[in-house]
């Protein structure tokens, strides 16, 4: 009877998972997508001045997106801070601006 210890940590194994009954898996076509010669670049030039506006806009709308989300990011931030303050049952939460005209 042989005595083997369990392996350590450091120690590693590699099991061979083979199938029994010696039948090799059938033969994959390398690409799983049949032709991709109808994605490819056109010999054609491309049109650089639209690709070019384009990337403008869109920069412009990603910009504006950002813009929009941290303006409403500061003002549901003032929100909470003016609710909190009147929760808490203080007076002059809010600025009230007046605007006193001499005639």
């Amino acid at each position: 009877m042989i005595d083997r210890e369990p392996a350590s940590n450091e120690e590693r194994r590699v099991l061979d998972f083979r199938r029994r009954g010696g039948t090799a898996a059938p033969a994959r076509d390398p690409s799983p997508v049949a032709d991709l010669a109808q994605y490819e670049r056109s010999e054609t030039d491309d049109d650089y001045r639209h690709r070019m506006i384009v990337n403008v806009v869109a920069f412009f709308f990603i910009v504006g997106l950002i813009g929009a989300g941290i303006w409403i990011a500061d003002t549901m931030a003032a929100m909470r801070k003016n609710q909190d303050c009147v929760l808490s049952g203080r007076t002059g939460c809010t600025q009230v601006e007046f605007h006193h005209d001499r005639w």
